[in-house]
């Protein structure tokens, strides 16, 4: 794979992005919708998204729909609902046999049917079924309110809430519980028309390629599309003078440590990369200067990393903690932060974290769905390399780089949660 999908315009702001890899036992399709993350319209769009799923005009019946999919030997859909810096994504992708391996050619019929699923849905009376669409805002509430059930994925959102509580990053891509009282079965259809007509959409086939099957991805997708929406830029922020330390008291057994981190580098930026490396030299496994500190010196952690966030140039180191240990953990924290601005990490440190992200790069190469999302990322990104360049240039990064992309990560806020009962001291 040293080259980029083919791209092929087929309407407005629709393009088909075609992966030509035959060496898996199975093909797999992606629709991308790209909208703003937008609190107005945030839960209309995961709400929509789960409606989509549950019938169409052909399979009224959310068995019809499974039990076709069923006979076409287990083909697999999946949703997906998140974000990508200021952008909510919504992604449909099916997964299904290469036609080597099954006793007819299902690829067109296959594809058909997401088509189906997306843009010919159920429809009763003015709107989308009542019944669907109730069950469905009931199913999103409930989601939205067991977030807070994953305590370390809570802890993560609300560092990230807090942080950007100014920008569209803060928002929660699945949307908010009261915002589901408006919505109905006929405002919600007469926004998935908007939807459809107005969304940037990517679609990506990984798989073998012939002539049928690109003309199968092609057909059938006649939209008219006038004027589509405009994706906004993310905005990227440097960390203000004011640090933010929030504590929430909640019925918890161990502490949730997460301290958020602003390096305003671009993706594109000749940074972004030793900017990368930065990050996993700090917290990015066993062999990190945090694992080691923490964890294994000081045993204060019951596990701690970091991890950066590409669109919004966020850093953010996680740990799990005794609540009374807030304040030396913190203090180690920023010990090793600054040891790493200045230089104190071995050329033997480099070399395994260089290791670490080619290996989990190359990876990308053993899974349809991972190479999908991957040259996805790179489109909305504008970043144009392949997989194999995006791997040599991690080898290029010097020494001097990473340390210059170190001293730009600034801490932004600390958030922490605890247990109502405990007391825990706070550096302010």
């Amino acid at each position: 794979m040293k080259s980029n999908p083919e791209r092929i315009q087929i309407a407005k702001d629709i393009y088909l992005n075609i992966i030509n890899e035959g060496k898996f036992k199975s093909n797999l399709l992606s629709y991308y919708f790209i909208r703003p993350l937008d609190r107005r319209e945030v839960t209309k769009n995961t709400l929509l998204s789960l409606v989509l799923r549950r019938a169409s005009k052909n399979y009224p019946r959310t068995i019809d729909l499974e039990r076709k999919l069923e006979e076409l030997y287990g083909t697999n859909l999946s949703l997906g609902i998140n974000k990508r810096g200021e952008r909510q994504v919504i992604r449909y992708t099916m997964e299904w046999p290469k036609n080597k391996y099954l006793d007819e050619d299902y690829d067109g019929e296959i594809i058909q049917i997401l088509k189906e699923i997306i843009f010919n849905p159920l429809v009763e009376g003015r709107g989308f079924s009542k019944s669907y669409v109730d069950q469905e805002k009931e199913n999103l509430r409930r989601k939205i309110e067991n977030k807070i059930n994953d305590k370390g994925a809570y802890a993560r959102e609300r560092c990230f809430e807090i942080m950007c509580k100014n920008e569209r990053f803060g928002l929660f891509p699945l949307g908010y519980v009261e915002d589901l009282e408006d919505i109905d079965e006929v405002n919600l259809y007469q926004h998935y028309q908007e939807f459809i007509r107005t969304s940037p959409i990517e679609i990506f086939y990984v798989g073998q390629v012939d002539d049928n099957i690109i003309s199968a991805l092609k057909s059938h997708l006649e939209i008219r599309r006038d004027e589509t929406i405009s994706i906004p830029e993310d905005v990227l922020v440097g960390a203000g003078q004011t640090r933010n330390i929030v504590i929430d008291e909640l019925d918890v057994n161990q502490g949730k440590l997460v301290m958020g981190y602003r390096a305003a580098i671009h993706h594109n930026d000749k940074l972004y990369n030793p900017l990368l490396l930065a990050s996993d030299i700090l917290g990015g496994g066993p062999n990190s200067k945090l694992f080691i500190n923490v964890r294994e010196k000081e045993s204060l952690a019951y596990y701690i990393g970091s991890s950066t966030y590409k669109y919004k140039s966020l850093m953010l180191v996680e740990s799990g903690i005794e609540f009374d240990d807030f304040d030396r953990t913190v203090e180690i924290i920023n010990q090793q932060l600054e040891e790493l601005k200045a230089g104190k990490f071995t050329d033997e440190d480099v070399a395994k974290s260089k290791k670490s992200l080619v290996t989990n790069t190359e990876s990308i190469r053993d899974s349809l769905f991972l190479m999908s999302e991957f040259f996805f990322s790179q489109l909305i990104s504008g970043d144009k390399r392949s997989l194999e360049e995006v791997l040599d240039d991690f080898q290029k990064v010097e020494r001097e780089e990473i340390i210059e992309a170190a001293k730009r990560i600034k801490l932004d806020t600390i958030y922490f949660m605890r247990n109502k009962k405990e007391e825990v001291g706070v550096e302010k």
